[in-house]
């Protein structure tokens, strides 16, 4: 299968897949279990997107400046800092551990 094949399959699983959301009764959206759920699979979602920006490497498992730079990004955000300030500060870190040759 060549990849312009999976392409356009995958394409047509993604269009199938939201015209059956249009079918579903309104009323099964609206409860609170699958609000809940909607609420924490976003969560779960955006986490394990960070974690593996963050500790991947092709196929590897990484440590290096980013680790540090996410956990000082995770820490002024719980001081609830502005996120402008987080984004630069994490950069910070990661630069400066870079040059100081602490990590890659």
């Amino acid at each position: 299968m060549t990849l312009w094949n999976a392409v356009l399959v995958a394409s047509i699983v993604c269009v199938a897949l939201k015209t059956l959301g249009y079918l579903v009764p309104p009323r099964w959206l609206e409860a609170p279990r699958p609000a809940r759920i909607a609420d924490l699979l976003t969560v779960a979602l955006l986490a394990a997107l960070v974690a593996v920006q963050t500790l991947a490497a092709g196929q590897q498992v990484v440590v290096d400046a980013r680790v540090p730079a996410v956990l000082a990004a995770g820490g002024l955000l719980l001081l609830r800092a502005p996120f402008l300030v987080v984004v630069v500060a994490a950069a910070v870190v990661a630069a400066l551990l870079r040059l100081w040759g602490i990590a890659d």
